[in-house]
């Protein structure tokens, strides 16, 4: 018999949480369900669920503060399901510690594809901190050769400068999860970096320009508009 993935559902209304426990279990999860803060971290703690999913607008706390308790201690994955759409609200999740960030409503299958990137990586973790530095990643045509820091499209060196390397390579690491641009820029340029984004979008405008067939519509490099940026996952 095959160990089912176990998931916590964080959400006060009950149509959607059943909706959403319905879509896990109909694919092979186990779902428990959640109410309220409270419930949720006494459930997180006696439960050890594989994944998190959380609405950030509980009766007795934010889902914000969830986060930030449970990120002061796991790395347990979190998918954040909120009817908040404001950008700031995206960016404060991802920048707490989120995996990643959906807004309702939402497709099924869009929120298990979500499900299982952020369950795959922590599968295949390395440190947060590090950049991967052997190996390489593919998706489509394109390949990140980390021995030889370079990136390949269709067979031919893209001839990436170190900085526009650094960041393919990060996105690489973390491909089909939203990074911040504050989070980029701190883990490249250090905790004292500037946060103005130009440097990074100069540089992400000139990767664009190397490796997308069309860069008005990437194939590799998606810009989730004032929250970051997504590398392509591989489907392999």
């Amino acid at each position: 018999m095959n160990i089912r993935e176990k998931i916590l559902v964080i959400e006060d209304e009950k149509s959607i949480a059943r909706f959403i426990s319905t879509i896990l279990t109909a694919n092979g999860y186990e779902a428990m369900r959640a109410a309220s803060g409270a419930e949720a971290m006494s459930m997180i703690s006696s439960h050890c669920p594989d994944l998190v999913i959380l609405d950030l607008g509980l009766p007795d706390m934010d889902g914000l503060d969830i986060l930030r308790q449970l990120r002061s201690w796991s790395t347990l994955p979190v998918v954040v399901v909120s009817a908040r759409s404001h950008e700031q609200d995206k960016v404060s999740a991802l920048d707490l510690g989120a995996d990643d960030y959906l807004t309702k409503p939402f497709g099924t299958d869009e929120l298990l594809a979500r499900v299982r990137t952020a369950i795959r990586h922590t599968r295949t973790a390395t440190g947060n901190s590090e950049i991967a530095q052997q190996g390489t990643y593919t998706v489509g045509d394109l390949t990140i050769d980390y021995n030889k820091h370079q990136v390949l499209v269709r067979g031919e060196n893209a001839k990436l400068t170190l900085s526009e390397f650094r960041i393919v390579a990060l996105l690489g690491k973390h491909a089909g999860r939203v990074m911040t641009y504050d989070s980029i820029i701190k883990e490249l340029w250090g905790p004292r970096a500037s946060g103005d984004n130009q440097i990074l979008r100069v540089n992400m405008a000139n990767i664009r320009r190397k490796i997308e067939k069309n860069p008005a519509e990437p194939e590799y490099l998606f810009t989730e508009v004032g929250v970051g940026y997504r590398m392509a996952e591989s489907e392999t």
